[in-house]
């Protein structure tokens, strides 16, 4: 069966474009052309959208696409507040941290994952020797040696003694 996702390719995408997504509540096709898709399958099977379509609905049409300009305006509302509640829900569960020019800190050895029960995650002390922005920091070992590579906060812990 190798070689077959290029056949459904075409069903995938066809997919991705009328289904409703979460953030605008409408289909990318209705935002393109104004209107829901007519699916292969409705018109091989004469569904009753296909069945009661006369040219009489030609002029609704054209009050639809009047009409997109309006559903295009509310659709970037909904979009702008659907991406401020993922921000309020993200920034709910970070802890922010930062650390000055002389703190002492832990770094991360291994990723989580990857530790034994005996092995510790985090070595150190480090101190701080440079801040290059909120979250990138140079570090030195208890020797005063400068380490290689820049830090992420993300990847440093306060050093805590005991």
């Amino acid at each position: 069966m190798e070689g077959s996702w290029v056949d459904e390719l075409p069903s995938v995408l066809w997919e991705l474009c009328t289904i409703p997504k979460e953030g605008t509540k409408v289909t990318p096709f209705h935002l393109v052309y104004g209107g829901e898709a007519v699916f292969p399958v409705e018109v091989e099977v004469e569904s009753d959208r296909i069945q009661h379509y006369s040219e009489d609905n030609a002029e609704r049409r054209l009050l639809e696409l009047d009409l997109m300009d309006e559903a295009r305006t509310k659709t970037t509302i909904r979009l702008m507040i659907y991406r401020q509640r993922m921000k309020q829900r993200y920034n709910q569960r970070v802890i922010p941290r930062s650390f000055q020019v002389d703190d002492l800190v832990w770094k991360k050895v291994k990723p989580v994952g990857d530790i034994t029960k005996l092995e510790a995650p985090w070595a150190g002390p480090f101190k701080v020797v440079e801040k290059l922005c909120s979250s990138a920091y140079y570090l030195e070992d208890e020797d005063g040696r400068r380490l290689q590579r820049l830090w992420s906060v993300n990847h440093l812990q306060p050093f805590q003694a005991g």
